[in-house]
């Protein structure tokens, strides 16, 4: 497993390379591939296309990107593709910030470190929620019911999540460590199969992204009973864990667009300065907002660096608290 210092000292040559890059007269690219590695309508994949749509026509690109889905592997089949890519900049990825600061502490065989790529822009943000569907009786309606209910029923207290190892995952296995209650994970391929399921009273809870959520919790389907955000947002209108008594549960994913980590530092520049634009108009914040993804208008390069190392230091002990690992 990858160790704390072994990752600031690859970030570290990473940075290094892009810097030594020599600052040529940009090469535009024509039509730039965007790969994602989740399924098409998953709430990242309007992300990659909605900046894909707007890249063409700058001086990063002459064309709109492109985006290949693909999925598998908990999306780090895409970092292993972005690897062995082109460093000219005619190939990034968008993957989520876990993929680089959860997996490393979580999975003993990893294909890529943190050295194989260059940061460009962070994408947008997303919370989760832990939601409750028809298996658990209409009288539980807050956080604190739930834990009764579930230290009265443990053959029931379950979660769905979008997978083994993802941050909901962590998420949910932490609220039950600290909460004293048995709270099995069943892991699904994804996050709508887990809502499904508990709206369908397979299980008992998920925990997922709010936007996968909402729209069930809206139609009476689905009560979500608290937000893993720092502080309390718009929408759900629900409380967070931190200010329920559980402080350690603060999580918000976020997804990053990369690049090859030799790709020259003029092409980084271009690509970010793109992204970055794209991410500020007012109908890509919009229809982020419908999925649930909150559009800050992008980061520099070095910022997506260090909330990287931030993200990454952070989740090692809770990794570690949990007691989650995996071969592969």
């Amino acid at each position: 497993m990858m160790q704390r210092r072994t990752f600031v000292q690859a970030a570290a040559g990473a940075t290094a390379l892009a810097a030594l890059q020599p600052l040529a007269a940009l090469a535009q690219v024509g039509q730039p591939k965007i790969y994602y590695g989740f399924p098409a309508g998953s709430a990242g994949d309007s992300l990659a296309r909605r900046v894909a749509e707007k890249l063409g026509g700058t001086p990063y690109a002459s064309n709109n990107a492109v985006v290949e889905n693909k999925p598998g592997a908990g999306g780090r089949i895409v970092l292993e593709t972005l690897k062995s890519s082109p460093a000219d900049g005619s190939v990034l990825t968008l993957a989520q910030a876990s993929a680089l600061t959860i997996y490393p502490h979580v999975y003993t065989k990893m294909n890529y470190t943190m050295a194989d790529f260059a940061p460009i822009s962070i994408g947008a943000h997303m919370i989760f929620a832990l939601a409750i569907g028809p298996l658990v009786p209409e009288s539980v309606k807050t956080l604190q019911d739930f834990v009764a209910w579930a230290k009265a029923n443990p053959e029931k207290s379950s979660f769905g999540s979008p997978g083994a190892g993802s941050m909901p995952h962590f998420v949910g296995s932490l609220f039950g460590i600290n909460a004293g209650i048995t709270f099995q994970h069943i892991p699904f391929r994804g996050s709508l199969p887990a809502v499904n399921d508990t709206v369908g009273g397979q299980i008992a809870a998920c925990v997922t992204p709010t936007g996968d959520s909402l729209a069930h919790a809206r139609a009476g389907k689905l009560r979500i009973l608290a937000v893993s955000a720092p502080k309390r947002v718009a929408a759900p209108d629900a409380p967070t864990f931190a200010e329920l008594g559980y402080p350690e549960i603060v999580a918000e994913e976020w997804f990053g667009f990369f690049a090859p980590a030799k790709t020259p530092a003029s092409v980084l520049n271009a690509a970010n300065t793109a992204i970055r634009a794209a991410l500020r108009d007012p109908g890509v914040v919009e229809g982020l907002a419908n999925v649930g993804l909150v559009a800050a208008g992008g980061s520099s390069m070095q910022d997506m660096r260090s909330a990287l190392d931030a993200e990454f230091k952070r989740w090692g002990p809770l990794v570690k608290k949990v007691g989650f690992t995996a071969e592969s």
